[in-house]
């Protein structure tokens, strides 16, 4: 069978690829970076598609020639830009599906989530049940796919879980619904099934075996990490909702609004239909940290909230610093150790308010700049600046009981950690 995969660079889109290629079939890739696709799958045929862009019929009837199957994993958790919940989830799935119709395109599998039926609260929901209502309308051989929470060891979602799992103390927020996890090797073996069986199903939840409280998962995860036993704390929901406004403006946040009000309703079905199509019972939580793995996935989990914390620490020093400089020690007594370096007079006033303002900036841009290598080589650089200038003007600090210079010694060995770990997540 020729299938083709839209959305193919996504973990599931990308796991799927994989896993339709090791069944025999023949699969065409869909996506918006061309080149990254043909990096990773030498050999196949990619197609470039934009379902911000291309929402007409006519923009997919010729792309859809021999085809016998589309996969549709093309989703966002939140809007940007062009890329809206109405363009990508409603007005760009609605074309391709009757342009699938027109080209005799015989199966058409479309992920959709659980809560996207007449219950949808929110923006995501709302959109993706209004492209599984246009699919169902066609007469095509349709499945609307609906998965819980999929869990992938390099998973976006998942990292996040097992992130709040490796915490000492986890908040947990009041209210949270139930959740029925589901491995991610579950979901490419359920659609590979689904494309090979005769009759497929109007609509399959693609669940775990067993629904969970949150507190529940965590400490499952936290257990297959090799970690002690969970301590939560119950964050009321007025907090929670709070710091889910918050992370609605903060880039690559997995917690707003909208996962917060999906996670408060909860992520449920029954899992029979699943495991009778695939012949087993779905992979339990409780085996989805492999013990090969876990070592890997805990250090990793840990990193991802110690670097923020080392990061607040960093950028508290350089503010705290510059605010001491302009006031909070008597500017006085930083002159006259300015004129034991040899600037002193007009130039005084400028050294002082002026590392003060650098201080200041590197503090700032430490906690907010997206690309935060080039802040800790500047800081580096500034702090083996100070050492040298101190370490020839004033070197009776380095014998000082409190230990003023010394202390740069771990500064740079964190700044240095920094720079090698802190960087962004590719995609």
């Amino acid at each position: 069978m020729r299938v083709m995969v839209v959305g193919a660079t996504g973990l599931i889109g990308g796991a799927l690829v994989d896993a339709l290629r090791a069944a025999g079939h023949d699969v065409v890739v869909g996506v918006r970076r061309v080149d990254a696709a043909r990096v990773r799958w030498p050999g196949l045929r990619v197609v470039g598609v934009d379902f911000a862009r291309d929402q007409t019929p006519a923009d997919w009837v010729g792309r859809l020639q021999g085809i016998d199957a589309l996969v549709n994993v093309v989703g966002l958790i939140r809007e940007h830009g062009a890329s809206s919940f109405e363009a990508v989830h409603v007005r760009a799935p609605r074309a391709l599906f009757e342009a699938c119709a027109q080209a005799g395109v015989r199966r058409v599998v479309q992920f959709s989530a659980l809560g996207a039926d007449a219950g949808a609260r929110t923006g995501y929901h709302r959109s993706k049940r209004a492209a599984d209502e246009a699919l169902r309308a066609l007469p095509l051989a349709a499945t609307v796919v609906q998965p819980s929470l999929v869990f992938a060891p390099h998973g976006a979602s998942a990292q996040w879980f097992l992130m709040l799992a490796s915490l000492p103390l986890i908040p947990l927020p009041a209210g949270a619904g139930r959740v029925q996890p589901v491995h991610l090797d579950d979901v490419c073996e359920a659609v590979v099934r689904l494309l090979e069986r005769p009759t497929p199903p109007d609509t399959l939840a693609v669940v775990g075996p067993r629904a969970l409280a949150l507190d529940e998962y965590l400490g499952v995860l936290r257990q297959g990490l090799g970690l002690g036993r969970a301590r939560f704390v119950r964050v009321a929901r007025a907090l929670a909702r709070r710091a889910a406004a918050l992370g609605s403006h903060l880039p690559g946040s997995l917690l707003d609004r909208d996962t917060l009000s999906m996670l408060e309703r909860g992520n449920t079905a029954d899992p029979a239909p699943l495991t009778a199509l695939l012949h087993r019972a779905p992979r339990d939580p409780s085996a989805f940290v492999p013990a090969s793995l876990a070592p890997a996935l805990r250090d990793r989990a840990r990193l991802r909230w110690l670097l923020p914390v080392l990061r607040l620490a960093l950028a508290a020093v350089w503010i705290v610093t510059a605010l001491v400089s302009v006031g909070l020690y008597p500017v006085e007594a930083s002159y006259a150790l300015l004129a034991r370096t040899g600037i002193a007079g007009a130039a005084a006033p400028l050294a002082l308010y002026g590392a003060a303002a650098l201080d200041l900036l590197l503090g700032l841009a430490t906690l907010l700049a997206r690309r935060r290598r080039w802040v800790y080589a500047a800081s580096m650089a500034l702090i083996l600046g100070y050492t040298a200038i101190i370490t020839i003007a004033l070197p009776e600090f380095w014998l000082h009981p409190y230990g003023p210079v010394l202390k740069n010694l771990p500064l740079l060995a964190a700044l240095w950690l920094l720079w090698e770990l802190d960087r962004p997540e590719t995609r």
